[in-house]
């Protein structure tokens, strides 16, 4: 197994972390068929045309095509909700490379580290319910956590732990690659993580880890006397009338849904990764949702709308993270140069939700693979193209990934 893929895998769940680059390797899309304008017929009425400039229009379609095929990406869906300006939402490329079905805006898409914006809002509401305390230590709920005394519910939510990262081990790692369609308890998530040291003291700096978000995943079970996939249900995705999104328990997948291509493999060969467990993510990155749901869910993530204003207001306590122009991590959040909201990236599936405030303009991407262009990820290649048109006061930026 090369290590190059052991480090990708580290930050499979999130597309900010430093990475090691790993060597493109080229898209398996066998077809390419043009870019499809969505139709009523295709799509829920909140994504009917309602007068985007053709001109813009044309341009967008140009640029994400250009975009798609110099980045070897089978297939991607775009969706932009621009008030007083338009709508777009366009679907290019295929969503099977085997049949060469095309891409659709109504398939179901793995969501990776988007998963994290849920559990964490999950663990607000338990906040609002006065049941938890942002800093309260995790030892007062969950045993065993490695200087789980001095860290606090607000330090793991943004990524200010030390808490070594599970995906980063190396015995982690292989057991998953050798059967990625294997399922993972939380507990054995976190007895990967706590072979090693934490990384530094609490507060001391930003670090991406997965292991925090599995953390507060058993906290929100605990207080909330259900399972982590039934709260989230209850208390987040239905009352935002989120239909199509989906906490899985192993590897189901509703139909329709696009098939997904990594090259996170032993070999580095190219794989089909759709059936592939996600149970390894849990609360860090295993749900599933779509276009038309993420549309709906930026703007409420993004304002608080199942949140008091007061817990809103700690959730969007931006810290900066050094090495990232622009960009700062709040709970369960990010933020880069105005957008707010989070990405996702797991083996064959990459994902972009942002909401603009200023503006009140929203912005989903979702694509079908998750192999590097040039060390950067493709889902934030897309974002920056379509952010340079479109808000250019307002470019989504990330560093590439290494």
């Amino acid at each position: 197994m090369r290590r190059t893929s052991a480090c990708r895998l580290a930050t499979a769940l999130f597309a900010l972390s430093a990475l090691v680059p790993l060597a493109f390797a080229a898209s398996p899309a066998q077809a390419d068929p043009p870019t499809a304008a969505v139709t009523a017929a295709a799509c829920a009425d909140d994504c009917r045309p309602d007068g985007l400039d053709p001109a813009l229009a044309a341009r967008l379609d140009e640029t994400i095509e250009r975009t798609r095929r110099e980045a070897g990406v089978p297939g991607v869906t775009v969706g932009l909700w621009l008030p007083g300006r338009g709508t777009y939402v366009r679907s290019s490329g295929v969503a099977d490379t085997a049949t060469g079905a095309p891409m659709k805006p109504d398939l179901d898409m793995r969501i990776g580290s988007e998963t994290k914006t849920f559990t964490v809002t999950a663990v607000l509401e338990l906040v609002d319910d006065g049941l938890l305390g942002l800093d309260d230590p995790i030892s007062a709920y969950i045993d065993g956590v490695p200087d789980g005394d001095r860290i606090t519910i607000r330090q793991l939510a943004e990524m200010r732990s030390g808490l070594f990262s599970y995906t980063a081990d190396p015995g982690f790692v292989d057991t998953l690659q050798a059967d990625p369609t294997r399922s993972f308890t939380p507990q054995e998530l976190l007895a990967y993580a706590f072979r090693h040291r934490n990384e530094f003291p609490p507060a001391a700096q930003f670090q991406y880890s997965n292991t925090n978000t599995v953390l507060l995943g058993l906290v929100v079970e605990k207080l909330g006397g259900m399972p982590l996939a039934e709260f989230v249900h209850r208390r987040v995705t239905g009352p935002a009338h989120l239909h199509n999104t989906l906490f899985p328990q192993g590897a189901e997948f509703p139909s329709p849904h696009a098939h997904g291509y990594t090259n996170q493999t032993p070999t580095g060969a190219v794989a089909d990764a759709t059936d592939w467990n996600p149970s390894w993510g849990w609360a860090a990155g295993a749900m599933i949702s779509d276009l038309h749901d993420l549309r709906r869910w930026a703007k409420v993530v993004a304002t608080g709308a199942l949140l008091s204003p007061a817990t809103q207001a700690q959730r969007e306590n931006f810290v900066p993270m050094p090495g990232y122009d622009g960009a700062g991590y709040g709970l369960g959040l990010f933020r880069t140069h105005g957008w707010v909201g989070h990405n996702g990236s797991l083996p064959g599936y990459e994902s972009v939700t942002m909401y603009l405030p200023e503006s009140d303009a929203t912005m989903v991407i979702l694509l079908n693979t998750d192999i590097l262009h040039d060390g950067f990820e493709p889902s934030t290649l897309f974002a920056r193209a379509i952010t340079s048109i479109v808000t250019p006061d307002n470019v989504y930026q990330l560093p590439a990934a290494g």
